[in-house]
């Protein structure tokens, strides 16, 4: 199997294309600071995870801004800290301000000249508009939880975005589902039959931070970045050359 071989790259965004993890435990500091004693990052970033995906298998129609708004008065009941509604609010109108990782505007581009690109994020559609804006790219399509009214790891996702790209012309050997998460993406994905790029970048920190844990996930190709993934293809190319 080749990156070659592939017609279609779909991408989950938030941490594999913006850097949520950041994003999170920056926008999480006025609650943190209220905390008793120091928070360990990854522990509240994994706290953060688990309390993401029960709210998302409890409230699939809820927009991500407003289901993060839950989430933050669910941390706050946890750390036993006081937090106002506006607060809640705030955290859950901080998606524009997460970073984009240094490489991720550059490798799209690269790959943009061989491929369709295509969004499934567990986002809603004006939250995306402000992240797209940080990548610099005009994705091909976007599919978004608030389309669809559920959130991956639910299948429906997958079937949305696969019976979406048929009528574009695409079958599943053509796509290449391309994602940091294991747990949100890979899973399903290989489910569904679709190859998959694990983008591990996490890979210089233990644990599994914003992301629940996993254990059996299967994918076809590993990189430490996109830029990694971008650079594969390139020698790729220069190899058949």
């Amino acid at each position: 199997m080749r990156l070659h071989d592939f017609r279609v790259l779909t991408f989950d965004c938030y941490g594999t294309l913006i850097d949520w993890e950041t994003g999170i435990w920056g926008a999480l500091q006025p609650l943190v600071a209220k905390h008793r004693a120091p928070l360990d990052r990854d522990k509240a970033l994994e706290e953060f995870g688990r309390h993401e995906s029960a709210q998302q298998s409890e409230t699939p129609q809820l927009r991500y801004r407003d289901l993060l708004a839950v989430v933050h008065g669910r941390l706050a009941a946890a750390w036993n800290v006081p937090a106002s509604d506006e607060e809640h609010r705030r955290f859950g109108q901080s998606i524009g301000d997460w970073p984009a990782f240094p490489d991720s505007a550059e490798a799209l581009a690269y790959l943009k000249r061989y491929y369709q690109l295509v969004i499934l994020s567990n986002v809603d559609r004006d939250s995306f508009r402000l992240s797209n804006a940080r990548l610099g790219v005009a994705f091909d399509a976007i599919y978004t939880a608030e389309d669809i009214g559920s959130y991956k790891p639910d299948r429906r996702n997958f079937a949305y975005m696969l019976g979406a790209l048929s009528e574009r012309g695409f079958a599943r050997g053509d796509i290449l589902h391309t994602a940091q998460s294991l747990f949100h993406d890979h899973v399903p994905a290989k489910e569904f039959g679709l190859a998959g790029a694990w983008i591990d970048r996490r890979h210089e920190q233990a644990g599994w931070g914003a992301t629940p844990p996993i254990a059996g996930a299967r994918y076809d190709f590993r990189f430490d970045s996109l830029g990694a993934m971008a650079q594969a293809h390139a020698g790729e190319a220069q190899l058949s050359a």
